[in-house]
C-alpha cells in the first residue's frame, strides 16, 4: 500500500510540478549517442519517456531540439500539444514546428552535435498522406522514410516517437487500413536503422533491440 501510495504521488508530482524532476533529465554521459525509436498506445507515457531521454544525450552546452509534427485539427489535438509544451517547459528545448518536408530542418535548423526528439512519425505520415487539399497520397511513407532515415544519418543524437496503432485485430475502414499499413511498414524501416528499439506501456518501456547504458536494460537475446 505504501508503495502504489508513493508510486502515485510521484505521478502527481511529474504532472503538476515538472521543475522538480529537473534533475532527472540532467545529462549521462554513460547513455550515449544513438539513435532511439520508441512506439506503443496512446497516453502510455511515450512522450515524457522521449525527453527524458533526449535530455539525458544532450551534452552540456550542445542544443536540445524538439520537432513539433502535429497539424492540430480539433480540440483534442490542441489540448494535447498544450500539455505536451507544459511537460517540456524548463528542460531547455528548442521547439522547432514541422510543415512538409523535413529536409529544409536537416539542413537549416539542426546542429548535428545536439539532441534531437522527433514527436510523431505518426503525425508526420498523417499530415503527408492526407494532404489539405483532400488528395491522398499513397506514397507518403516512402517519401517519409528517406527524409527520416536522412534525419537520422545527419544527426547521431534522435529520439523518434511513433504509435503502434496497427497492433489491434479491429479492421477499420480501407483508407484508415491503408495509413495503418503504412506506419507499420515505416515504423518498421525506422527500427531497422535505429540503435535502440522501446516500447511504451502503462508508463514502463521494455527494450525490443540494443540496450540504454546506465539504465540497465538491454534487449534479450
Amino acid at each position: 500500500m505504501r508503495q502504489a501510495f508513493a508510486g502515485t504521488i510521484s505521478v502527481i508530482l511529474l504532472r503538476t510540478v515538472p521543475s522538480l524532476w529537473l534533475g532527472l533529465f540532467s545529462w549521462n554521459e554513460e547513455v550515449g549517442r544513438m539513435r532511439i525509436f520508441i512506439s506503443g498506445g496512446c497516453k502510455n507515457g511515450k512522450s515524457s519517456h522521449a525527453q527524458r531521454l533526449a535530455k539525458q544525450q544532450c551534452a552540456p552546452g550542445k542544443p536540445l531540439y524538439y520537432l513539433a509534427t502535429m497539424i492540430p485539427k480539433d480540440t483534442e489535438d490542441r489540448e494535447r500539444i498544450w500539455r505536451h509544451r507544459w511537460e517540456r517547459a524548463g528542460l531547455g528545448f528548442e521547439t522547432v514546428e514541422v510543415s512538409g518536408s523535413l529536409r529544409p530542418v536537416i539542413k537549416e535548423w539542426l546542429d548535428p552535435a545536439g539532441s534531437v526528439l522527433l514527436d510523431s512519425v505518426t503525425a508526420l505520415l498523417s499530415d503527408g498522406m492526407f494532404t489539405a487539399g483532400g488528395r491522398v497520397d499513397m506514397e507518403a511513407h516512402v517519401h517519409l522514410k528517406h527524409e527520416l532515415l536522412a534525419l537520422l544519418e545527419a544527426c547521431p543524437n534522435v529520439v523518434l516517437v511513433s504509435d503502434g496503432i496497427y497492433s489491434d485485430a479491429w479492421r477499420y475502414r480501407p483508407l484508415t487500413e491503408a495509413y495503418r499499413q503504412r506506419l507499420a511498414w515505416l515504423d518498421c524501416e525506422l527500427t531497422k536503422a535505429c540503435d535502440v528499439v522501446l516500447e511504451a506501456a502503462f508508463g514502463n518501456l521494455a527494450v525490443f533491440k540494443g540496450n540504454l547504458l546506465g539504465e540497465g536494460w538491454h534487449a534479450d537475446r
